[in-house]
């Protein structure tokens, strides 16, 4: 096997603790919503999740560690993708708040600076920011 092949293998598993950890968001409050199931989708697909993939994470997100991302810009995206499944259902869950809390640990966000970094990309997603407009302004409230 090449370094290649191991990069690729690892990667994908990082995608898939990714997906997890989106599927969990959408099923804190027991159900998943069309809206939730549309950005689930979506969400498959940019990570290239298999079908297989897609249905073992469903069945047991918890199977799957969250792998952090090893550069900032890849964790501030996955806090986007989190934070836009919290909007998915047009309801926001204090449940589904307190699990991107937990979840934005594993991102490498630091403890301190948590909460901040979760209200602001809340406010970000709300305001219907894209992916640029929320990197650049999560980098001003946690400057690495």
């Amino acid at each position: 096997m090449s370094i290649s092949d191991l990069y690729a293998s690892g990667k994908h598993k990082q995608e898939i603790g990714h997906f997890a950890s989106v599927v969990k968001v959408a099923m804190v409050d027991g159900i998943i919503t069309d809206g939730e199931q549309k950005l689930l989708d979506r969400t498959a697909k940019r990570l290239n999740i298999s079908e297989s993939e897609y249905k073992e994470v469903l069945k047991n997100p918890d199977a799957f560690p969250i792998n952090p991302p090893i550069g900032y810009d890849e964790s501030i995206e996955r806090l986007y993708r989190l934070t836009k499944m919290i909007f998915a259902d047009d309801n926001i869950d204090k449940d589904q708040v307190l699990l991107m809390h937990k979840i934005s640990t594993a991102l490498s966000i630091p403890l301190d600076n948590i909460e901040k970094v979760c209200d602001e990309a809340i406010h970000l997603v709300m305001n219907d920011n894209d992916l640029d407009t929320f990197t650049e302004a999560i980098k001003k409230v946690n400057a690495v």
